[in-house]
């Protein structure tokens, strides 16, 4: 399956080592994750580590960045960031900007791998349908959460172009365990059943210039030549209205910064778009994604 993002082909995979990470155990023995404010002491140290698990027989990777201000006397939330089609978590390691942000707020984030450097969305985007990746993203949680000191009601997923489908994935089929969630240059596909087991906040961030994920929304426009299976996207304003009606929101206004937010959503949640009126396929600012996503919480 070949990539939505005309702007990220260039792109090669690094190998891990490049990006100065540290292999560290594979697959840790759960242990008790602490109670509320009370961490058991761990030697989880700063920086980067790789991390392995398995799901449903596949063997399955990602990059644990631990904060530099790192303790583990007590509880941090923790953030799922989801790399691009025919990217790396190592590239999104490198290139989001979350990892700056969790050194200067206390954040874990994990960088999860895709099979085939993809996510699998139901239509798309994967060779194969039959992967895991809600049950990957679940384990990751999983397994940080019995090896650091994580507030379970604190955790967070976000991505760029297939990695922010990823992420509506997640707030629709996980969101007894995520927080809110922030996607970015994606949309939701109308080919997918949504049904979030609660409202759920949403934070998405479009380019109203996007070719790729055409901003009005319709057929999905890969580059010539890549044979994809058909995708519809609801679109930038399609997809907010969506998130609108599953948190049974009010009406909307205009925040400012050309963002406009639902009114009045069940469970306090909030829905907001932000939109790049000369952006393209573009990422997010991971500071102001982070500032929306750090005032929410599990209930």
């Amino acid at each position: 399956m070949k990539s939505l993002s005309l702007l990220l082909l260039s792109f090669l995979l690094l190998p891990l080592t490049s990006h100065g990470i540290n292999p560290g155990p594979e697959e840790p023995t759960p242990g008790d994750p602490g109670t509320p404010g009370l961490c058991a002491d761990d030697n989880l140290q700063p920086g980067q580590h790789q991390r392995s698990l398995t799901i449903d027989g596949q063997r399955r990777q990602y990059i644990l960045h631990v904060p530099r201000s790192y303790t583990g006397d007590r509880e941090v939330p923790l953030l799922l960031d989801f790399h691009a089609l025919h990217t790396s978590s190592g590239y999104q390691l490198d290139n989001s900007g979350t990892q700056q942000v969790a050194d200067q707020q206390n954040v874990i984030v994990a960088y999860p791998q895709g099979i085939d450097n993809a996510w699998n969305l139901g239509p798309c985007c994967t060779e194969s349908r039959t992967v895991n990746d809600v049950g990957f993203a679940r384990e990751i949680v999983e397994q940080v959460s019995a090896e650091a000191c994580v507030d379970r009601k604190r955790v967070y997923a976000t991505g760029y172009s297939n990695g922010g489908g990823m992420a509506y994935i997640l707030a629709c089929r996980a969101a007894d365990m995520f927080a809110a969630v922030a996607p970015a240059a994606f949309d939701m596909i109308s080919e997918v059943q949504c049904n979030p087991s609660r409202p759920i906040s949403v934070f998405a961030h479009r380019g109203r210039l996007d070719v790729i994920v055409p901003y009005r929304g319709g057929p999905s426009t890969p580059p010539t030549g890549y044979d994809l299976d058909p995708i519809t996207f609801l679109g930038a304003e399609g997809s907010f209205e969506r998130w609108s009606d599953l948190n049974s929101c009010g009406g909307s206004s205009s925040i400012g910064n050309n963002c406009v937010a639902s009114g009045n959503c069940a469970g306090g949640v909030e829905n907001v778009l932000c939109i790049a009126r000369l952006g393209s396929h573009s990422p997010w600012d991971a500071q102001t994604s982070w500032d929306f996503l750090k005032q929410h919480s599990l209930p």
